[in-house]
């Protein structure tokens, strides 16, 4: 009984931390390269009931400079830059309704990380159709996170040249990772239930 215990606790364990880790706005990949071009995603899911998202702001960190957007149906995007012309955030609005509660969107972009930059820090600020703003700045213990990119040492060639496509299929990939990870988590959950229900049968004879 005391292995089919530690198996459901495990399962129950890996099944909060899929609910944790997609409830909050977040940019992904989690790690890059200096002097990179990487395309980036943001994943905004709706959280708050009875009401829809319709918009999100992200600010843009020192140590990367954005120039390219994926245009996503029914969502505008538009820029703020400053007086050297860099991108310095960017709106999402929706065309429509926005998305509910059990929604999410996942917004691609690509951008040039700093030779020197060390860590990117993406503060994030989201809007309800009610006017509620939430705003994903906090450290990481926070209710309200920012999301954090580190940033690696750079590739022996150096140049950071040539990423772009191999990063968008990166992106491409991982734009379905949290659909990825909810089935892996369902299979795992599944798996241990069968194996607990066999050793419950095995005990039982």
């Amino acid at each position: 009984m005391k292995k089919i215990g530690a198996l459901l606790f495990a399962a129950t364990l890996a099944f909060g931390y899929t609910g944790m880790a997609s409830a909050h706005v977040r940019v992904e990949p989690a790690e890059v390269a200096q002097n990179a071009y990487q395309v980036f995603t943001i994943r905004v899911p709706s959280e708050n009931e009875g009401v829809n998202t319709t918009q999100v702001k992200l600010d843009v960190p020192a140590g990367v400079e954005v120039s390219r957007f994926e245009p996503y149906p029914g969502w505008t995007s538009t820029t703020e830059k400053d007086a050297d012309g860099k991108v310095v955030s960017v709106t999402w609005k929706s065309d429509g309704p926005g998305i509910t509660e059990t929604e999410f969107v996942q917004f691609m972009f690509q951008g040039h990380v700093a030779e020197d930059a060390k860590e990117l820090v993406w503060k994030a600020h989201q809007t309800y159709s009610d006017g509620a703003v939430v705003d994903w700045s906090g450290a990481p213990d926070a209710d309200a996170p920012a999301s954090v990119t580190t940033v690696t040492a750079a590739a022996a060639d150096g140049d950071g040249h040539g990423h772009a496509d191999a990063a968008s299929t990166e992106a491409s990939d991982g734009n379905r990772d949290p659909l990825t990870l909810g089935l892996a988590v369902a299979g795992l959950v599944a798996g241990l239930a069968a194996l607990a229900t066999a050793l419950l049968r095995k005990k039982s004879r």
